[in-house]
């Protein structure tokens, strides 16, 4: 539920776009609708927490920002870049945390439910790093090769199916790593 709820705001983007009837009109449309959506997350977030995470209001900034420029100047090469500027604020996020502070941030996100030796936190957090840039670059290589309609069925189903594949993938990497349950194992 958390998964459909973080993606809602790009679901209404998607939704709005191809809904409105408009085609000169549905990206400045769909580009309003996620910026509202976007609003509206947070403050269900704040309501429910009373806290916001970080990556949420980063999120509402750069859907402010590369969004209003979107709407302000009537050209949709903003909200095309926002997905690459989030994805790369995220990889120099990761990269950056394997040199300031004690653990990377792959650890200090998932460390308190896995546990994993040092040197695979290590791998685990530049991979992400690498899979950020990906995406980043990827969704540049969609903006400037392919229409608005495609990057936005990219920017919905691509994304979210890498993101997806690359979770899987992960999950099974972590596998391999992870110490058995001892004493789950001693009690069956």
């Amino acid at each position: 539920m958390k998964l459909l709820f973080d993606f809602f705001p790009i679901m209404l983007f998607f939704a709005a776009y191809w809904l409105h009837d408009d085609p000169q009109q549905r990206i400045y449309v769909a580009t309003a609708v996620a910026i509202i959506a976007t609003f509206v997350q947070i403050g269900i977030v704040w309501l429910k927490h009373r806290r916001l995470e970080k990556t949420h209001l980063l999120t509402l900034g750069l859907i402010v920002i590369f969004g209003g420029a979107t709407l302000l100047l009537k050209d949709e090469i903003f909200i095309k870049w926002k997905p690459t500027a989030l994805n790369w604020l995220f990889a120099v996020a990761f990269l950056g945390s394997q040199f300031i502070g004690e653990r990377p941030l792959a650890q200090r996100m998932m460390g308190a439910q896995i546990s994993l030796p040092d040197a695979v936190w290590q791998r685990l957090n530049l991979t992400w790093t690498v899979f950020f840039a990906f995406l980043g670059a990827a969704n540049l290589y969609v903006v400037y090769h392919f229409s608005t309609e495609v990057w936005v069925n990219f920017k919905l189903f691509g994304m979210m199916g890498l993101t997806f594949a690359f979770i899987i993938a992960q999950a099974f990497y972590l596998a391999r790593h992870m110490a058995p349950d001892n004493e789950s194992q001693e009690h069956t």
